[in-house]
């Protein structure tokens, strides 16, 4: 939109959870991006000043857009741990619906 650009950043749930420096690439080369933890999917982190140059010499800014992408299968192992986390937590992620509406998988 204009001279600001805008991209789907893919992350593994743990890395949105816990956070992770990713590599992105930019009109001026690859910058190292700082995810903070506990980072939602659909956020926007901005890079100023990494979007298209305009004939003034400044740039739009450029924008990563997170997308939380699962793994196709997961490992035993990785089940395992998902279960634990369940059990561990509180969270609720539904605190508007229904009790009786939610069901554990």
């Amino acid at each position: 939109s204009g001279r600001d650009l805008h991209f789907d950043l893919p992350l593994a749930p743990w890395e949105a959870v816990l956070g992770a420096t990713v590599n992105v690439k930019t009109l001026d080369g690859t910058v190292q991006l700082k995810v903070p933890a506990a980072t939602p999917a659909g956020q926007s982190m901005r890079l100023a000043g990494r979007g298209l140059p305009g004939p003034d010499g400044t740039s739009g800014d450029l924008y990563a857009v997170v997308r939380i992408i699962m793994p196709k299968a997961f490992t035993t192992a990785e089940n395992d741990i998902y279960r634990t986390l369940a059990a561990a937590s509180d969270f609720d992620p539904r605190p508007a619906f229904p009790k009786e509406a939610q069901h554990a998988g």
